[in-house]
Order: C-alpha cells, then sequence, then structure tokens
C-alpha cells in the first residue's frame, strides 16, 4: 500500500513556472483505500539556507494501525539545479531500516538493508523516495516529463512522469489551482494534483493498482510553522 503513495510523487508540465518553496510547511493527508479511510500521512518540510529536510510520518486506521507506524527521512541541499539528497531513511515497524547516502563527489549511492551494503555509481536523475517531491517543485519553466531513478536502501527504481493540464482540486484543507501529473505503468495509473499556492507540493494523489483497488491521498490540514 505504501509503495502506491511513494510512487506517486513526482512531475511534467508545459507552461510550469519555478516554484517557491515554503520555508517551513506541513500537510496532513488522509489515506482512502477504495473510498474508505485506512491511514493518516503528515508530511513536513523544513527548508533553510541551502539545505532542506523532508519527515514523513504513518499512521494506519482501524484494522490497519495493527501494520505499525513508518517514518521517512530525506535530508540534502538546494541550488539552482533542484534537490540533491545526502541521505535518506525508511523505518517502519517490523522491519529492518533501510538507508541510502549519496555522494555526489564520488558519484556514489551506498544503500543498506537488512545488514547488507552495497555501493554502485549514482544513476541518472537520482532522487529518494520523498525527495523527489522537491525535483517536481523546482522543475524549470516548460518541463514537459520528468525521467528519474529512486534510490531507497533496497534498491533503484525507475519512473516516468507527464503533465497534464491545470485543474481546480478540492480538499478538506482548502481548494486549489493545480497542475495534474500522469504516470501509466503496466496495469497501473497514478494521478498527482500539485498546488502552485504551495510551491507546487501534491494536495492530492490518486493511485490505482491492477485489478481496481484505488488509494487515494488528499490533503485535510496544512500548517505553516
Amino acid at each position: 500500500m505504501r509503495a502506491a503513495w511513494a510512487a506517486a510523487l513526482l512531475l511534467g508540465c508545459a507552461g510550469m513556472a519555478q516554484a517557491q518553496l515554503p520555508a517551513r510547511l506541513e500537510i496532513l493527508y488522509e489515506v482512502l483505500r477504495n473510498g474508505s479511510p485506512v491511514a493518516e500521512i503528515t508530511g513536513r518540510l523544513e527548508r533553510s539556507a541551502g539545505g532542506y529536510r523532508l519527515i514523513e510520518t504513518w499512521q494506519g486506521k482501524g484494522l490497519y494501525a495493527l501494520l505499525g507506524n513508518a517514518k521517512r527521512t530525506s535530508q540534502g541541499v538546494l541550488s539552482a539545479t533542484g534537490a540533491r539528497p545526502l541521505e535518506f531513511t525508511d523505518e517502519r515497524s517490523g522491519r529492518d531500516t533501510a538507508r541510502a547516502w549519496f555522494d555526489w563527489g564520488a558519484n556514489t549511492l551506498t544503500m543498506r538493508y537488512k545488514g547488507r551494503s552495497r555501493t554502485e555509481p549514482i544513476p541518472p536523475n537520482a532522487q529518494d523516495r520523498i525527495s523527489f517531491m522537491l525535483a517536481l517543485a523546482l522543475a524549470p519553466a516548460g518541463t514537459r516529463s520528468l525521467d528519474v531513478h529512486l534510490g531507497d536502501g533496497r534498491g533503484v527504481s525507475h519512473h516516468v512522469y507527464e503533465y497534464g493540464g491545470r485543474e481546480r482540486v478540492k480538499t478538506a484543507a482548502g481548494e486549489f489551482d493545480a497542475l495534474k501529473v500522469l504516470r501509466s505503468h503496466e496495469q497501473e495509473r497514478v494521478e498527482i494534483w500539485l498546488a502552485a499556492s504551495l510551491g507546487n507540493l501534491p494536495v492530492r494523489m490518486l493511485a490505482v493498482k491492477e485489478g481496481g483497488t484505488s488509494y487515494d491521498q488528499v490533503a485535510i490540514r496544512i500548517s505553516r510553522f
């Protein structure tokens, strides 16, 4: 379930303006599985001069609470060319922590999971599982698609996202002018709405899996601190 919207935060759209990321922002999302609430996710951005920290925490609802909690953290640098992650951790109840380190000077990605480590060259357009939210937000004007490789400590996956048009999207947290992002892969579909007023961060992410099961992650509260 978590992988459905972990992969859901990417970009690509014509006419997009360079975003100004908020210095501090927290978004609380409700996750619906086929229309029924199953979890809450809190995403928190802390931006400093030349750097960022992203924290994403998960809490299941009802029977899904038995799955435990999850926390993912990304730290890195921000520059004129966008976001570059330096360290990523993925902590989940009942599982070993997955970690990834990006050494841009040496051009190496080191991943560790279940006590095993491996190092390989950093793949093209590399991000981690949550830093690509910033790659999404900071894409240059006129970007039509984004081709990225995501490292998460357990491996690297390849994703391509395309921009659609602008839409108004209404959530419990408000109504937003948004860019719609699309991804189709085999029998799965992902749709993402990026709010212009929030620096192009996502306010809704819909993933439809093979067989028709849907996971809808929708903003219900937004806080600046």
